[in-house]
């Protein structure tokens, strides 16, 4: 593994752009700017979580 960092690199704020979000909702993805005002409340209250991986099983 290489654990050497990267340099940071700084933009100036006119070459910066928005970063646009995407997320599944209802089977298909959608950019969250897309969204209504009551889907954009849904994806605020949102949990978001991360699974720990299965250990292997032991012969």
């Amino acid at each position: 593994m290489n654990t050497k960092q990267q340099p940071q690199t700084a933009l100036p704020q006119e070459q910066r752009q928005p970063c646009e979000v995407w997320t599944r909702v209802m089977g298909y993805h959608r950019p969250v700017a897309s969204f209504n005002t009551g889907k954009k409340s849904e994806y605020a209250e949102r949990t978001f979580f991360s699974e720990q991986p299965c250990s292997p099983l032991a012969d």
